[in-house]
């Protein structure tokens, strides 16, 4: 449910139709009518809530007008998509869960987008040819309700554009377009300033992700950051003041702090100066922000800080009273320079009696996804790295060249190539690491999830000369496996990438596995299906190779509550019996 703008009605979807409720009156009224198991009104297909419009909306795929009268949203018809069987191992028979879930080089759901007038119950579609193979989402309503813009990215995810359309007869013209030679994404915080004085947009152009200021006809007025760092996220645009809070990280590539621009790209200032990784607030009236921050030693605080960033008060301080009693192991950042040049940002926790004349074992603990930092200079929630540490191993963090450290350039890398150039900067870690005294190169082991599940399966074949051990959770092994806009938008269509593909399995490279790697997975994992898993082992024992599996029913993506507990124990005794 979504309350709209005046706090008067909320909308909703049943049954995959969407609803308007007046909360005054209590007066219910449909707004769609021909929901199916195939037909979504307002509720996003599976592909879509994962890769476009994102997890954290909950399936909703609809978007309130400011003056709370219309309602823009998305309709999909999943016909043309492949079903993918999910096997449920309850009761006596078993059962089927089937998923519409397109592979790469399927057919996507159909989608176009409408808008809802309240007043009237009326739909006015948007003109777009629904047939097209493309991605229509990410609506934005102008100030005053009078243009809704909305963005369309065609199926090889190197052309966007963004349309503004009349909500009233639902024609369309295209107002910026944005094109790469490798990809382009979706927009999510596009700013639509009032009385058509042009829009914000946060974008890849010149290789960072940048703010840049256009007028309503897409021409540039203004870029108004440059460098080599990133703009991570749009806080507050302040149009009274014409002010721009953003979070980024300048200056220290490693942290994130609250910035703030003028809408001319002038007197660019840092409000957050405490060395670490901030997550900050705005008011409205840019008069206060408070601010969230932790650095690799610090737990984390929250501060209120006026507009010039001076401090007011503190909030709340994460450090407890018993933790200067707890023996942490060392946590040091560093980098690692590559042979072609790159500065691999590193992060490790030696243990708390580390003893440089002894032989210690290392467990990289890894995601890897493009774009992604594993490393950065904040205190991790999760403790498990100080546990394991304790224990006598030492934990390490490293990130590759496609991560968001190296720009867009860096990204490209693993364009048509994922799986080569993570593998390779690992590979380059683990090279650091043997010139030291201490390191015990017969035990270099890897973890991780998903995508880390992945490259650790990656680095168990490709890399079986370096890592040693490895523990793989919800893996994908073979992009040809996962989901179509996630894997194209990186690798192409496997027709048009068929080496790529190849090279990129984790199956192409089991003939070099000779370590020990443990494969975990839930058997109704819906995003990373565990056919993945069941086609890496396939290969192994195959190969007669020597692995272990752990599989959890009914589980999804991730091990959930109770099993978890056993999930954890499970992992920690793996590296204790095989690295202690």
């Amino acid at each position: 449910p979504m309350l709209s703008p005046d706090g008067k009605k909320v909308a909703f979807t049943r049954n995959k139709d969407l609803y308007v409720v007046d909360v005054e009156f209590a007066k219910e009224t449909r707004l769609t009518n021909d929901a199916s198991d195939v037909v979504y009104n307002g509720y996003a297909s599976w592909v879509y809530m994962e890769e476009i419009i994102g997890r954290s909306l909950i399936y909703r795929a609809f978007w309130w007008a400011p003056n709370s009268e219309m309602i823009a949203f998305l309709r999909f018809d999943d016909t043309p998509v492949p079903r993918f069987p999910l096997y449920k191992s309850d009761g006596v028979h078993g059962e089927l869960e089937w998923e519409h879930y397109p592979k790469p080089g399927d057919q996507n759901p159909i989608v176009k987008m409408g808008i809802a007038h309240i007043n009237t119950s009326k739909v006015v579609w948007i003109d777009e040819d629904e047939n097209a193979d493309q991605y229509t989402a990410w609506p934005f309503w102008s100030p005053d309700s009078k243009e809704m813009f909305y963005q369309v990215l065609n199926r090889d995810q190197n052309d966007l554009q963004i349309l503004s359309a009349n909500p009233e007869t639902g024609k369309n013209k295209t107002m910026y377009e944005e094109k790469n030679n490798t990809w382009v994404e979706f927009f999510e915080d596009i700013h639509i300033l009032k009385n058509n004085k042009g829009f914000i947009l946060r974008s890849e152009l010149d290789g960072w992700r940048h703010l840049y200021y256009y007028d309503m006809n897409g021409k540039l007025k203004k870029q108004l950051t440059k460098g080599e760092w990133n703009v991570s996220d749009i806080k507050l645009v302040d149009e009274e003041n014409k002010k721009i809070y953003f979070e980024a990280n300048k200056g220290e590539r490693l942290e994130a702090h609250l910035f703030v621009v003028d809408f001319d790209g002038d007197n660019l200032e840092q409000l957050t100066n405490v060395p670490g990784t901030h997550k900050v607030n705005v008011s409205p009236n840019g008069k206060y922000f408070y601010d969230s921050y932790s650095s690799i030693g610090t737990p984390g605080k929250l501060d209120l800080y006026n507009g010039d960033g001076n401090l007011i008060k503190n909030l709340g301080d994460r450090k407890s009273m018993i933790f200067d009693e707890y023996n942490l192991g060392t946590t040091a950042i560093f980098s690692i320079k590559t042979e072609d040049g790159f500065d691999l940002p590193a992060m490790w926790v030696l243990p708390p009696d580390f003893d440089e004349n002894k032989k210690y074992p290392v467990l990289f603990a890894v995601y890897g996804g493009p774009g992604g930092t594993d490393v950065t200079n904040s205190f991790s929630a999760y403790l498990d790295r100080y546990f394991i540490s304790q224990s006598g191993i030492i934990y390490f963090v490293v990130d590759h060249r496609g991560s968001a450290y190296f720009g867009k350039k860096g990204k490209d890398y693993l364009y048509r190539n994922m799986g080569k150039w993570e593998i390779n900067d690992y590979i380059e870690a683990v090279k650091w690491l043997k010139t030291k005294s201490f390191i015990d190169s017969t035990k270099i082991g890897i973890t991780g999830g998903s995508y880390g599940g992945y490259v650790t399966c990656m680095a168990l074949t490709l890399g079986a000369d370096y890592f040693t051990h490895g523990v793989a959770e919800y893996s994908v092994t073979d992009w040809a496996l996962y989901d179509n806009v996630y894997t194209e938008r990186y690798m192409d269509l496997p027709s048009e990438n068929k080496d790529g593909y190849k090279f990129g399995s984790a199956m192409t490279h089991a003939s070099n596995y000779k370590g020990l790697l443990r494969l975990t997975h839930g058997t109704l994992d819906d995003n990373c299906h565990m056919q993945n898993t069941l086609q890496l082992v396939d290969k192994l024992t195959s190969m007669d190779k020597h692995f272990e599996l752990m599989l959890y029913p009914n589980e999804r993506h991730g091990v959930g509550f109770p099993k978890w507990i056993h999930a954890q124990r499970e992992y920690v005794q793996f590296w204790y019996k095989n690295f202690l």
